[in-house]
C-alpha cells in the first residue's frame, strides 16, 4: 500500500522505523517544521524527519491544513496529489480537517498512547501515571475531526510497574504503538478487516489527559507520599517535579522511591533522615517518601550516596 506518515517526536519515528521493514511504500513524511532546541537554539529537525532523510523519503513541512489560507488549501492538494491508500498519524501536533482526514482512500489512522476513550488528548502517559492506572496501552484508531475521538480498530497492553516513568512507559508504548500499526496494516485485507470491525468509543468513560504544565510539577507535600511519587515519576523527563529553594531556584526531583517509615511528629515537608537511600520527607496522613535522585541549579541529578555527601540538606529542614 503507499502510505502517508505524519509524525514528529521519538514516539512516531519508532513507528516510522517499523514501517520501512514493511513491503508498503512510503510516498510522503510530514513532520512539524523544525525548531530551535538546545543552549545554542539552533533549528533542529524532529526525529521523524531525520529518519525520513535517512531514507531519503519526501519531508513536508506545512504550518497547517487550514482551508481559509492560500497556504492551507495548497498544503491540501499537495496531500491530494500523493494519492495515498493510508495516512498513518502519531503525534504530530497539527489538527487534521476533515477534508485531509477523508483524502487518501482508507482515511487517516492514528497512533494514540492509551486505552482509549480513557486519556484523550495531550499527556495520556504522564496522565495514567500520576492517577495511578494499573495498566495502559496503545490504540490504534481511524481518525474523526474531534480530539481523539475516532472508532477503535486495535488495542495493546501493558501494566504500568511502581517503577515507570513517563520515560519509561513512553519507550514501552512507542514499540507496541510500531508493532500495532504494522499488525494493522499487514496487508490492504487486514486493514479492510479492521476497519470493518471498528469500534465506536463510549462517550460515558471518556477522560482527557490535559496539558502538563511546569507549575504543577511543583511538589505538593500535603499529599500523601504515594501520589507525590506518582507525579514525580510522571513528570520525569519532563517538566520535572520540583521543590522551591527560593523565588529564583528550584530543587528537581527525578525519582523517589515509597519508605517504610512513619512520620508521627513531623510536618508535611519536613526531612525526617537523610541515608545511603536518599532524603525521606514526611508527607499527609504520616506517610514518607524517600527522595533518591536530586538537582541542584547548575548542577548534574545526584544520586543518594552523592546527595549525603554534599551536606546540603539538614534533618528537620522543612522542604
Amino acid at each position: 500500500m503507499k502510505i502517508i506518515f505524519a509524525g514528529t517526536p521519538e514516539f512516531a519515528a519508532c513507528a516510522l522505523a517499523a514501517l520501512l521493514k514493511t513491503e508498503h511504500e512510503i510516498v510522503a513524511v510530514y513532520t512539524q517544521p523544525d525548531r530551535k532546541a538546545g543552549r545554542g537554539q539552533k533549528l533542529t529537525a524532529s526525529a521523524v524527519k531525520q529518519l525520513a532523510l535517512e531514507h531519503d523519503l519526501p519531508v513536508y513541512q506545512p504550518l497547517h491544513f487550514k482551508s481559509s489560507t492560500e497556504e492551507g488549501l495548497a498544503a491540501q492538494q499537495q496531500l491530494k496529489d500523493l494519492n495515498a491508500d493510508v495516512m498513518v498519524v502519531a503525534a504530530y501536533g497539527l489538527i487534521l480537517p476533515q477534508v485531509v482526514l477523508d483524502t487518501p482512500k482508507y482515511g487517516c489512522l492514528n497512533i494514540h498512547g492509551s486505552l482509549l476513550p480513557r486519556w484523550r488528548g495531550a499527556a495520556p502517559i504522564q496522565r495514567a501515571i500520576a492517577t495511578g492506572d494499573a495498566e495502559t496501552g496503545v490504540t490504534i484508531m481511524k481518525m474523526a475531526a474531534g480530539l481523539d475521538t475516532g472508532d477503535m480498530m486495535y488495542k495493546t497492553y501493558c501494566p504500568i510497574e511502581a517503577t515507570d516513568t513517563s520515560a519509561s512507559l513512553h519507550d514501552k508504548l512507542a514499540l507496541q504503538g510500531a508493532k500495532a500499526i504494522v499488525a494493522v496494516l499487514q496487508s490492504e485485507q487486514t486493514l479492510q478487516q479492521y476497519l470493518a470491525e471498528r469500534e465506536i468509543q463510549d462517550e460515558a468513560f471518556t477522560v482527557y489527559a490535559h496539558k502538563l504544565s511546569k507549575a504543577e510539577a511543583q511538589i505538593d507535600w500535603s499529599l500523601e507520599a504515594a501520589q507525590i511519587d506518582r507525579n514525580i515519576r510522571a513528570f520525569n523527563p519532563w517538566p520535572v517535579a520540583f521543590i522551591a529553594l527560593d523565588e529564583q531556584n528550584n530543587l528537581r526531583v527525578w525519582n523517589s522511591v515509597l519508605s517504610h517509615e512513619t512520620a508521627e511528629n513531623a510536618q508535611v515537608g519536613e526531612i525526617i533522615a537523610i541515608d545511603k537511600h536518599g532524603v525521606h520527607v514526611a508527607c499527609a496522613n504520616h506517610t514518607v517518601i524517600t527522595l533518591t535522585a536530586l538537582q541542584w541549579p547548575g548542577g548534574k541529578p545526584l544520586n543518594a550516596v552523592q546527595i549525603l555527601q554534599t551536606q546540603k540538606l539538614n534533618i528537620g529542614q522543612i522542604l
